[in-house]
């Protein structure tokens, strides 16, 4: 019996997709998940905690996010991470797998919770640049964590570069310092895979910084090595933003997922998607983005 080409062809795609193992990846800002100068319904206070109505949002959206891993940035110290997925938990979602990063910055951290094991974690608290004749450090480390799929490990590599507030009159926008952070982490990526066309690896987080940056542009090449791919993203309505500053009330996107040129054929319609769900106004001041990985076995 012989099957026409084209229903041959369907049957061995279906059974490809079959046994393709999928992946959600997120990343998620929590704004100020740990004690922080905050104005609330009493006044300016110092050093207060997230709210808890910010916090019941906030959950509200990694459970409508149902990422398998989830990176965050603005993260509180050990006993925050671990409220958090205790919190989680209690309400049916569990995130068993969990690391903290601890650099520079004594109050905001990245972290990442999994469902799946994490098989290898590090932080990278060395990560230098030039900065105006001085070296200065990645202030937030990069925080690298692998994970094993059929389809073999996948790294995640998770940043927050600087903001744009800064008293330098020389940097008014600290867009020279985001760079210099850019460089240091995309030099690092690249001492760990030297051939990003073979490998898989996503780099995400906070950039403070927009696709056409001089920090975005760093960490997709260096010379003409192509090191990741930005994945164009939108919410359900098309828009684009993923951060509100209030204070001005404008909109921009500058979080951000890039992967690897070994990585790229695996994203789900080739496309990130930024989360504009229940609870997502409230939680923070800024929108998840997140990935779908198809992610093939191999034989």
């Amino acid at each position: 019996m012989q099957f026409p080409i084209k229903t041959a062809f369907l049957f061995l795609l279906s059974l490809a997709l079959a046994h393709a193992e999928t992946l959600t990846i997120a990343t998620y800002n929590l704004e100020n998940y740990g004690p922080a100068n905050r104005m609330t319904e009493a006044g300016y206070r110092k050093d207060y905690p997230k709210p808890e109505a910010e916090k019941r949002a906030l959950r509200q959206v990694i459970r409508g996010l149902n990422a398998d891993v989830l990176v965050l940035q603005e993260m509180g110290g050990q006993p925050y991470l671990d409220e958090l997925r205790r919190d989680l938990k209690a309400e049916g979602v569990d995130y068993p797998h969990a690391a903290l990063a601890s650099a520079s910055d004594a109050d905001r951290h990245l972290a990442i919770i999994s469902r799946r094991p994490l098989t290898a974690v590090a932080t990278h608290t060395d990560l230098e640049f030039k900065y105006f004749g001085t070296m200065e450090g990645v202030k937030r480390g990069l925080l690298e964590a692998t994970i094993a799929t059929d389809a073999g490990k996948v790294t995640i590599f998770t940043l927050h570069l600087k903001s744009r507030l800064t008293e330098r009159s020389d940097d008014s926008a600290s867009t020279i310092r985001r760079a210099g952070e850019a460089t240091a982490i995309r030099d690092r990526v690249l001492r760990r895979f030297p051939v990003p066309a073979e490998a898989r690896f996503l780099i995400l987080g906070d950039c403070n910084d927009g696709k056409t940056s001089r920090a975005a542009a760093f960490l997709q090449k260096r010379g003409k090595t192509e090191i990741s791919w930005l994945l164009p993203a939108a919410d359900s309505r098309g828009e684009l933003w993923t951060h509100l500053y209030r204070r001005e009330e404008t909109y921009t996107r500058v979080d951000q997922i890039f992967v690897s040129p070994g990585l790229k054929s695996a994203v789900k319609e080739s496309v990130a998607r930024i989360f504009d769900g229940a609870g997502v106004r409230e939680a923070s001041d800024h929108r998840p983005v997140s990935v779908v990985l198809e992610l093939a076995a191999r034989k």
